[in-house]
């Protein structure tokens, strides 16, 4: 494993006018990790995508890749770099078969070769590994929703990147839809493949995140362990509201007198996940 961290920003930053989308942003990601990103809406998480696979410039700060500044550059030079992502919302090219979707990611990543018939074959291997292989002569628009993000998942992969950001790669599935991208996810960290997951399933992220990064405002307000993380009652508040944290303040008393009761009952502590299962249902 290298030392040099796969990804690193300092002090990143982007504004419109006067609104600081991405406020000084600091983070090292190591090889293999996989690190979630959550927070309210319009806490800036695409945005920090964007502004790491040049989609966006930065007006402060520097993005480092394998320890080379990459700030600001074009996003097929990102790519090069090894460094994919998927979009919130889908971006297929609509005049091609899914098949020949992934296929340009061979053609023209890193590792193009040149030849179309190599590429559709290792196309057809990157789309059995994300379960759409049978859908390969079908245009994009006839996907389902779920099936539309697996290509997605497939287009990113055919850059054979280093580093994979996700932009809500979960966004409109159903429960039974979503345990197979955290199976596709957990393959390939078990490929040591580093990964950033942007996500609002907050069960996903607690079932695949080595560690998570909370932005509110455009601004790092936690990172570290998914359950502690989690549990906190300032990312309880900026994730689901004052009413969560209050919530979570009177479990978190509660827990402390069942331990300091005579015969102490084992309560378990709060965390956003619970709450929001607990208020609003198992799918928030």
């Amino acid at each position: 494993m290298s030392a040099v961290p796969v990804l690193e920003t300092r002090g990143l930053g982007i504004r419109f006018g006067g609104l600081k989308a991405v406020d000084d942003v600091s983070l090292s990601v190591p090889e293999g990790l996989t690190l979630g990103v959550i927070g309210p809406n319009g806490a800036g998480k695409s945005t920090f995508i964007n502004l790491v696979t040049g989609h966006l410039k930065p007006t402060s700060g520097t993005v480092l890749v394998d320890g080379r500044d990459l700030t600001g550059v074009k996003p097929w030079v990102i790519a090069k770099a090894r460094v994919a992502r998927t979009f919130q919302i889908v971006k297929p090219f609509r005049g091609m078969t899914v098949r020949e979707n992934v296929a340009v990611g061979v053609l023209y990543g890193p590792d193009g070769t040149g030849r179309m018939s190599t590429a559709l074959k290792q196309a057809d291997e990157i789309l059995a590994e994300v379960g759409i292989f049978e859908l390969g002569d079908r245009p994009p628009g006839e996907l389902s929703v779920a099936d539309a993000r697996r290509l997605e998942f497939a287009k990113a992969l055919a850059l054979k990147p280093r580093l994979l950001l996700l932009d809500e790669v979960m966004a409109g599935l159903r429960p039974g839809e979503i345990e197979p991208s955290l199976q596709l996810i957990r393959d390939l960290k078990a490929r040591g493949m580093t990964i950033i997951v942007v996500e609002h399933v907050m069960k996903a992220i607690l079932a695949v995140s080595d560690e998570v990064l909370v932005l509110n405002a455009g601004q790092r307000l936690m990172l570290g362990p998914p359950r502690e993380v989690l549990s906190d009652p300032q990312v309880i508040e900026a994730y689901l509201g004052h009413k969560y944290a209050t919530r979570a303040a009177q479990l978190s008393e509660a827990a402390s007198a069942a331990l300091a009761a005579p015969t102490p009952t084992p309560t378990p502590t709060p965390n956003a996940v619970d709450i929001a299962e607990e208020e609003v249902g198992p799918d928030a």
